[in-house]
């Protein structure tokens, strides 16, 4: 009872919008427990330490093995079983732990903007009252040493969209006929399609999805909803440029939007 795909992150890329399409599918089986991070650990996580809040998301961990196929176990026969996890797609260790278990396994892994994503990351632990650092560019500022005392990945927002490297190795780990990579934007404005090319990668039966719920809207702490401003995009784009191109190099596409 080990899963046939799994839904990589990173976080505030849709992966939970996905993951509650898939479920309507009848040939496919998802567990109501989103993000079990099965493969973030290879036994207990740690029980103190880290950043504001982390040893409660630690806790949420299913880490026995005997537990996490139990959330596969009422999958009707024939169905394919499935998980999304963000940070198995950032996390390297979480990336041979998958490959070591389910080599076999269909990857897809929903990309997006990385300065986009890195401010909705900051503003949705903003909004949550857990991110202590008020401005978005001082917050980014901070992870050097946040990393260094053990925060857990979510605090990583610029690390976790350096996207182009963590391609590079999950392409060097699996055939690429096993991984579908998506684009955000391709999600939330034309979901049906995006869904059925999901489908069409898991081999599974097209048009049974019809749309993808589309989830709340987070404010930041300034009250908008439609990212970083002008100037803060300019100072963050710097972080990612080169990494941008990596990407673009690996998958042929054309991220110039990304640069701008």
């Amino acid at each position: 009872m080990l899963p046939d795909f799994l839904l990589l992150g990173a976080p505030k890329c849709g992966t939970s919008a996905l993951h509650n399409a898939l479920r309507t599918h009848p040939q496919l089986y998802l567990p109501t427990v989103k993000e079990p991070k099965f493969f973030l650990t290879d036994g207990p996580p740690p029980t103190s330490g880290g950043g504001p809040g982390d040893v409660e998301t630690w806790a949420e961990h299913v880490w026995r093995r005997e537990d996490y196929e139990a959330l596969f176990a009422d999958a009707p026969p024939g169905t394919l079983r499935g998980e999304g996890t963000v940070f198995y797609l950032y996390d390297r260790d979480a990336q041979q732990r998958i490959h070591d278990l389910v080599p076999d396994a269909r990857l897809v892994a929903v990309l997006r903007d990385p300065v986009e994503r890195a401010h909705s990351n900051w503003a949705h632990l903003r909004e949550a009252g857990l991110e202590p650092e008020a401005d978005f560019l001082a917050a980014c500022g901070l992870e050097p040493q946040r990393r260094e005392a053990g925060w857990a990945h979510f605090w990583h927002y610029v690390a976790a969209g350096r996207y182009g490297e963590q391609v590079e190795d999950l392409l060097e780990a699996f055939d690429r006929e096993q991984v579908l990579l998506l684009r955000y934007r391709d999600l939330r404005d034309e979901p049906t399609a995006t869904a059925d090319r999901v489908c069409a990668f898991l081999g599974v039966e097209t048009g049974l999805i019809n749309g993808v719920p589309r989830h709340h809207v987070r404010g930041d702490v300034t009250g908008r909803t439609s990212g970083p401003t002008t100037a803060e995009r300019a100072t963050a784009l710097e972080w990612f440029a080169d990494d941008v191109v990596r990407l673009e190099e690996v998958t042929g596409w054309d991220l110039a939007d990304w640069r701008r």
